[in-house]
């Protein structure tokens, strides 16, 4: 009986692995799918990516301090020809 209800055991955890792998795998295709369909509908959308956003960003950021600096020097040239006016 002993070596029975063993046997019986051994077959009960293979099925469970396979079952476990199995689960796995089609976790793995589950993702797979949703993360095409987010991406497919992200780009009908026309929503940027992360990536271009940012090197965007970031070129906004130097043209404002350019900006700036560009406007502090003509406030210094202004003030000066008003001062030999």
């Amino acid at each position: 009986m002993t070596q029975n209800s063993s046997r019986f055991f051994d077959e009960i955890a293979k099925m469970m692995s396979n079952a476990s792998g199995v689960a796995q795998g089609f976790r793995r295709e589950i993702d797979t799918l949703v993360q095409a369909q987010v991406e497919r509908v992200l780009n009908n959308l026309n929503v940027v990516k992360r990536e271009d956003f940012d090197v965007v960003r970031d070129m906004a950021e130097k043209a404002r301090a350019e900006n700036e600096a560009l406007a502090q020097r003509l406030d210094a040239l202004e003030q000066r020809l008003s001062d030999k006016a």
